[in-house]
Parts: C-alpha cells; sequence; structure tokens
C-alpha cells in the first residue's frame, strides 16, 4: 500500500518505473475513479487505444494529461509493446488505458504485460468499471461460477464449432456481440443450446439509455428480429443444465467402446460412471450381465 498522503503512482528518473493498467469509463464518465484521474495527470506516458477518445474523456474530466500521449492499439502493439518497454527500464511510469473498461479483456494491453512479465518489470493495476461485470450482475442469472468468452468468430462455421466447444459448460457465460451481429449469434446460440436457455441481452450499460433484456432464447431473438438493437451489448447465457444420470444399463455400451479402444474394464467403468454420475459399482455389474 502507498503511504498516507503519497501519490498513487510516481516515478523516479533512474528508478524502475511501472505499467499501469487502469480501467476507464464504461459509459458514465463519474465512474472515473480519483486514482485513474491521477495517473492521467502524472503518468510520464499514456499509451491509449484510441487517442480521440482519451482527449473526449479527459475534457469531460476537466483535467489535462501530463506526460507524452501515445497510440497503443491491436495494430501497432507489436511495434510499440519493446519501445514502451524500453521507457519502463528507464524509470518511466506508463499508464495503459483503452476505450471502455480494463486493459487487456477483450482490448489491447495483454502484449504489453506478458512482456513485462518476461522482462522482470512491474505491472499494477488501477481497478474500475468493467462490462464483464456489470452485465453478469445485472442479468439475474447465476454468478457464483462464470466465464468470459469475448467476441464469438463472425465466420458460421467457426462461431458453431466454437459453441459446440461450450455446449456442456455448466458456468454462466458472457459474451460481447456488435449490434448488427446480435441476431445471427443469439440464432446459433438458441441453435446450440435450445429454445430454452436464458439468457440477457445488456446494452449501453451505465448510459442514460442502458437497457436489460431477459428471458429465453426464442424469447430474445424474436425480440433481436423485431427490434432495432443498437449501442455496445453483452450477452449473458445461462449455463447448461445438469443431466439426468439415467440408468447404469444406459451406460453399458460407453464403457464398452472405452474398452475397445485398450482401456481396462475398472478403468473404464470408472470414467464413465463419474461422466454419467452414476454408480460404479452399479455400472460395472451391468457391464457384466450384459457380456
Amino acid at each position: 500500500m502507498e503511504p498516507a498522503g503519497e501519490p498513487a503512482v510516481r516515478s523516479t528518473a533512474g528508478q524502475p518505473g511501472r505499467i499501469v493498467l487502469a480501467a476507464t469509463p464504461i459509459g458514465n464518465v463519474g465512474d472515473a475513479s480519483p486514482r485513474l484521474v491521477e495517473l492521467l495527470t502524472t503518468a510520464d506516458i499514456v499509451a491509449a487505444e484510441d487517442t480521440r477518445r482519451l482527449h473526449r474523456l479527459v475534457q469531460n474530466l476537466g483535467v489535462t494529461v501530463g506526460g507524452r500521449v501515445i497510440s497503443y492499439h491491436e495494430h501497432n502493439e507489436a511495434v510499440k509493446t519493446a519501445e514502451l518497454l524500453d521507457q519502463v527500464r528507464a524509470g518511466k511510469t506508463i499508464v495503459m488505458v483503452t476505450d471502455a473498461g480494463m486493459p487487456a479483456v477483450s482490448d489491447p494491453g495483454f502484449r504489453l504485460v506478458e512482456g513485462a512479465v518476461a522482462a522482470g518489470l512491474t505491472v499494477t493495476a488501477v481497478p474500475g468499471p468493467s462490462a464483464v461485470l456489470t452485465a453478469l450482475a445485472l442479468s439475474g442469472l447465476p454468478t457464483d461460477r462464470f466465464c468470459f468468452e469475448g467476441f464469438l468468430p463472425r465466420k458460421a462455421g467457426e462461431r458453431a464449432s466454437r459453441l459446440s466447444d461450450l455446449d456442456a459448460e455448466r458456468r454462466t457465460m458472457v459474451f460481447f456481440e456488435a449490434p448488427h451481429r446480435l441476431e445471427p449469434m443469439l440464432r446459433a446460440l438458441r441453435e446450440r443450446f435450445g429454445p430454452d436457455r436464458p439468457v440477457a441481452v445488456c446494452r449501453e450499460l451505465t448510459k442514460t439509455y442502458e437497457e436489460v433484456i431477459r428471458g429465453s432464447l426464442r424469447e430474445l431473438l424474436l425480440w433481436a428480429e423485431t427490434n432495432e438493437v443498437r449501442g455496445e451489448i453483452a450477452v449473458v447465457v445461462g449455463g447448461a443444465p445438469e443431466r439426468e444420470p439415467g440408468k447404469p444399463e444406459d451406460h453399458v455400451a460407453a464403457v464398452n467402446g472405452l474398452i475397445a479402444q485398450g482401456i481396462r474394464l475398472k478403468e473404464a467403468v470408472a470414467a464413465v460412471a463419474e461422466d454419467a454420475k452414476v454408480s460404479k459399482r452399479e455400472l460395472y455389474s451391468a457391464v457384466l450381465a450384459a457380456r
């Protein structure tokens, strides 16, 4: 912790610098933290995903960037990362900001953190607004276990393959999506997970026209088909329901399939029983009885 009265981030020439990932408002500028404001005015370098968005932010905050501003985004981060790491070695404090939310989460920043960690340089964060956590909290879906999947692939085949990997995912899933691709995304979700899976579409979070629509995939696809959807969107999907265990006899074929692959009977029974949530002893007896 910083001593009382000391600035949250400082750098001294010749001393090790640091990289600070700073979360910016996802909509409401009033969510900017005092530490973010201080960083923007005191850091040696501000690396911004979009310098125009940064200038609008500081204007709204009524502050002036004290250090040098550089552009750092997905198209130049491979080149700029080495330069920024050299600045940290020289004792500079670099604050990394993206258009909204926490850098490195579906935004530029990961490559910079990766490079700093590999080089043994200091990386810290100023936490703040997060579209992922805000959407999850407002969704009305279970929050005790969740995963973040970012943007699904745009191509239908690749998107279907990704969703197939998530077919048995029990945790609540959070996605980002562009408004013009929301309808095909919800249709793909319905086809993969079924029409009754619960979902929440969260748009324009913390902004004037914030809206959270909750229901089944069937209901929200109909909503997307009949409405013009705008704004930044997060989609929260309920996890797969727990499968009914069924009878041990129903899983004999699965055990025999593993045995045919060279797996011993006992090991095959244990694997299938764990996956199917049935008694190993009863499944073992069922396999022997079927021979």
